[in-house]
C-alpha cells in the first residue's frame, strides 16, 4: 500500500551503487552539506559480496583501509606469447563488494541528516519547482535527484552509438595444491579460445591455493552459464588445479558505450555512474572513473545548480569510441588489439593513458602501438559516416 503522506528531501539518490556511495561518503567527508537532507533508495540491502572492484594506483587513496590485495606484478598473455607487466610506481589494487558497502555504511548510518530506505524506485518525475520520486511504497520530492539506475533498453534499442558488453562469471576457488603466484595478477590471457569474440581469462591470486578467476569477454551477447564455467573449469585443469573448491561466485555485465548519458541531464536530475556514463567505455573499469567523477560532482554541488552543465567530453571520448566501433563491427580483433598494445608498450604509460591523464604526444605513443591499419580506417568511417 502506498503511502499518501509525501516526504520532501534535498537530496534524493535512486539506486545505491558505487557511484551514489562514493559520492554521498565524500559529501560526508566535506562537512559541506550538513545542513541538508539527503535520502538513499534501493530495493538492495547491500548485505551481500555481490561484486569485486580493481583499480590500479601510485598514490594512497581514501579506499586504502578495505583493500583486500594488492599487486606490483601483472601477468599479460595471448597465443603467442607471455608478458610480466612491472607495474611500478602503480599497484593493482582489489576490493570486495561487502568490504565497500560496509565501510560506507558505517559512516552514513551515524549521519542524522542521511535517510536510507529499502524501496524500489518506480516514477521519477522533473517538475518547475522539485522532483517527484515515486517507490513501491511511498512518494517523495526533493531539490535535485541524482540517478544511477541504469535504463538498459534505452541504450542498447539505439543504433547510433555501438553498444558491447563486459560479461563474465569468476569464481573464487580454493586448491588443494600450490597453483597461484600471490605476488602476480593476471590481467589478461587471451591463450583461451577466441571464437570470433574478444574473451579472456583474468586471475587475482590472494595465496598459493586460493583466487579469483573470471573468464570475462567484450561482446555484444551474453553466453549461457554452462559456458562460463566450463571455460573456467578447463583453465584451472590446465594451471594443473586438480581438485579444488568453489568458496565463491559471482558473475556480471558492464555497458561498454560512447552513448551520450549526459545529455538526458537536467536542471535537476542528474545521471550518475553507469547510467550517468561514468564507466570507462574502451575497458569496462568503473571504479577509479567513479573515484574521480565523484570527487567532481561534490564540488560542482558547492557552486553550480544545473546538473546540463557537469559533463565535459574529452579527447578520450573519442578514442573510446573509435575502439568499441571497432570491436563492434569485427568483435574478433580485440586480442591483437590488446596483445599489441602490452606486447611492447611501456605498462606505466599504457595506465596512465587508460586513466585518462596523458598529453596528446603521450597518447601517440599508446596510440602508435595498436595495429595502424585497423584504427586509420575505423578513423576513416568515423570521419566520412562510411559503413
Amino acid at each position: 500500500m502506498i503511502s499518501s503522506q509525501i516526504k520532501h528531501f534535498d537530496y534524493i539518490f535512486s539506486g545505491t551503487g558505487l557511484a551514489t556511495l562514493m559520492t554521498v561518503y565524500k559529501m560526508v567527508c566535506s562537512k559541506k552539506f550538513e545542513d541538508k537532507t539527503i535520502l538513499l533508495l534501493d530495493s538492495n540491502t547491500k548485505k551481500t559480496n555481490d561484486r569485486t572492484w580493481c583499480f590500479w594506483d601510485k598514490n594512497k587513496t581514501i579506499w586504502d583501509s578495505i583493500i583486500s590485495q594488492k599487486w606490483n606484478s601483472a601477468l599479460f598473455a595471448d597465443v603467442n606469447f607471455k608478458r610480466v607487466l612491472d607495474l611500478k610506481p602503480y599497484q593493482y589494487n582489489q576490493i570486495r563488494g561487502l568490504d565497500f558497502y560496509n565501510f560506507i555504511f558505517e559512516i552514513l548510518l551515524k549521519q542524522k541528516n542521511i535517510t536510507f530506505l529499502n524501496e524500489k524506485v518506480i516514477d521519477i518525475n522533473e517538475l518547475v519547482t522539485h522532483v517527484f520520486v515515486g517507490t513501491d511504497t511511498n512518494r517523495y520530492t526533493c531539490e535535485s535527484l541524482y540517478n544511477s539506475i541504469y535504463s538498459k533498453e534505452f541504450v542498447e534499442t539505439q543504433q547510433k552509438y555501438p553498444v558491447l558488453q563486459q560479461h563474465f562469471i569468476g569464481w573464487f576457488v580454493k586448491t588443494e595444491t600450490d597453483i597461484f603466484n600471490p605476488d602476480q595478477a593476471t590481467f589478461m590471457d587471451f591463450s583461451v579460445p577466441q571464437k570470433g569474440n574478444t574473451r579472456f581469462m583474468y586471475v587475482l591470486p590472494a595465496s598459493k591455493k586460493e583466487a579469483l578467476i573470471e573468464y570475462t569477454l567484450f561482446s555484444k551477447d551474453l553466453l549461457p552459464i554452462e559456458e562460463y564455467e566450463k571455460e573456467i573449469q578447463e583453465y584451472l585443469a590446465k594451471l594443473g588445479a586438480e581438485n579444488y573448491e568453489i568458496i565463491e561466485k559471482e558473475q556480471g555485465s558492464i555497458p561498454m558505450t560512447c552513448f551520450p548519458f549526459w545529455k538526458k541531464n537536467t536542471k535537476r536530475v542528474l545521471n550518475i555512474g553507469t547510467a550517468g556514463g561514468w564507466t570507462k567505455a574502451s575497458t569496462g573499469y568503473t571504479f577509479k572513473n567513479s573515484d574521480k567523477k565523484s570527487t567532481e560532482l561534490v564540488a560542482f554541488l558547492q557552486t553550480e545548480k544545473d546538473f546540463k552543465s557537469f559533463h565535459k567530453k574529452t579527447k578520450f571520448w573519442y578514442y573510446d569510441l573509435l575502439l568499441l566501433n571497432i570491436l563492434s563491427r569485427n568483435n574478433e580483433l580485440g586480442s591483437l588489439i590488446f596483445s599489441s598494445l602490452f606486447q611492447k608498450g611501456n605498462p606505466t604509460l599504457i595506465f596512465k593513458f587508460l586513466d585518462e591523464e596523458t598529453s596528446f604526444l603521450e597518447d601517440l605513443r599508446v596510440i602508435l602501438k595498436c595495429p595502424k591499419a585497423i584504427f586509420i580506417k575505423a578513423l576513416f568511417r568515423f570521419v566520412f559516416k562510411v559503413n
